[in-house]
Parts: C-alpha cells; sequence; structure tokens
C-alpha cells in the first residue's frame, strides 16, 4: 500500500520508516527540504517539499494512488485541512490527523477524520489508523488465537443495532469510540456516523468479519 505522510518532525520521520520497513511505498511530504535529514540516507521513498494541503503537492506525493494518509506536522489547523483534503478531495479511506488540542478531538470526529492527540500519540497508535483493519490488533491474547481491532462498518450499518452487526459477522463488539469517547454499547445502542468499531475477535477469522463489516445490512439478508 502507498501512504502518504504530511510533516517530518520526530513523529513523521519515524512513522514513515516504520511503514517503509513494513514493505508500505511512502512518501514525505514537508515545506522544509532540511527536514527530510531524519529520514536517513537509507528511506527509500518519495521526499516532497511543499505545503500538505495544498493538491499540486499531494498529487506529487502519489495521493491519487494512496490508500491512507497521515497529518503529523506541527500545527492543527492544517494538519485537519490536509486530512480533509486528503478523504473529501482525493477519496482516501484511511486517514489520521494529529492534534495538539485535544478539545478539538470532538470536533474533528464529527467531520469523520480519526484524531490522535499529542499527549496520548504512539506510533502503535498511527499505524491502527493507517493500515488496513486487523493488520494492527488493539491487543492478542498469549496464545495468539484471539484479537481486539478496530474494524471499519459500511456506512450502511449506519442507525442500525450493534446487536445485529454482532450478530451478522459472528463476533463481538467491545466498545465504540464515538465523538472521542469510548463507550460501552449496550442491546439498543444503534450505529451513529463516525462511530469507531472495536471488535474481539479469532485471528483466524479477521477476514471474514472485514467483509461482513463490509456489507450492509440488505446484502446480510439475502446471504
Amino acid at each position: 500500500m502507498h501512504i502518504v505522510i504530511m510533516g517530518c518532525g520526530r513523529v513523521g520521520s519515524e512513522l514513515a520508516q516504520a511503514l517503509e520497513q513494513q514493505g508500505h511505498t511512502v512518501a514525505v511530504v514537508d515545506r522544509d527540504p532540511t527536514a527530510f535529514r531524519r529520514l536517513g540516507s537509507a528511506f527509500g521513498g518519495r521526499r516532497v517539499t511543499g505545503i500538505g494541503f495544498d493538491q499540486g503537492t499531494l498529487r506529487e506525493a502519489g495521493i491519487e494512488e494512496a490508500g491512507a494518509f497521515a497529518a503529523v506536522s506541527s500545527g492543527d489547523n492544517s494538519n485537519i485541512i490536509a486530512a480533509r483534503v486528503a478523504r473529501e478531495t482525493f477519496g482516501v479511506d484511511n486517514v489520521a490527523a494529529r492534534i495538539y488540542d485535544p478539545r478539538r478531538a470532538e470536533v474533528y470526529q464529527r467531520l469523520g477524520i480519526p484524531t490522535v492527540a499529542t499527549v496520548r500519540w504512539t506510533a502503535d497508535q498511527m499505524l491502527r489508523r493507517l493500515l488496513p483493519d486487523g493488520a494492527e490488533p488493539l491487543w492478542r491474547d498469549p496464545s495468539g488465537a484471539v484479537q481486539l481491532a478496530e474494524v471499519h462498518a459500511s456506512a450502511a450499518w449506519v442507525g442500525h443495532r450493534v446487536s445485529r452487526l454482532q450478530e451478522e459477522a459472528g463476533v463481538r463488539v467491545a466498545f465504540l469510540t464515538r465523538l472521542g469517547e469510548a463507550m460501552l454499547p449496550t442491546s439498543q445502542t444503534v450505529l451513529q456516523e463516525g462511530d469507531l468499531v472495536h471488535v474481539m475477535m479469532r485471528c483466524d477469522e479477521v477476514a471474514g468479519v472485514e467483509a461482513a463489516f463490509a456489507k450492509g445490512p440488505e446484502e446480510a439478508q439475502q446471504r
């Protein structure tokens, strides 16, 4: 998968190197060309000098082929603008923005942009936002049989009960993240737009769970 990263500070450079080591192609955008020194000589990805929310700059970085976009510059406003351009203009599915002010998280979540606040940022958290569902589990039991992971649910499930989604996928929804806050669903909880769904499942059932979540309820009824 090709991934574009805006910002080549400590966070951006470490993220770029980690993703490249996992076999992804990476492009890093920064307005300061000297910032690319942090990547080191072994980095084989693209280095693009420019403004991270400029469409021309993003195209040069390969945004049209990208499967994920991370905005991790030093400015909240720049990060959220860039993340929205990546998602709304170029249709990138996996988008995440780093923020310094966690009070803005609720606003950004309403815009459909997953955010990671600086005060609790880790490389693992950002990787989970960018990589395909199930690729970076939140937790795995010692035997390696069961894992907790965030799985993307189709927009067709919005307005339907979590209990129905569980039944169709054959899994347990452990919790939801709604507007930046974790919540435990009940039998009456209905999925809302922007909800992040965290699922407990067997490691050998990830592909099937993802497929069930990707289907809408009408498709599930026709199985």
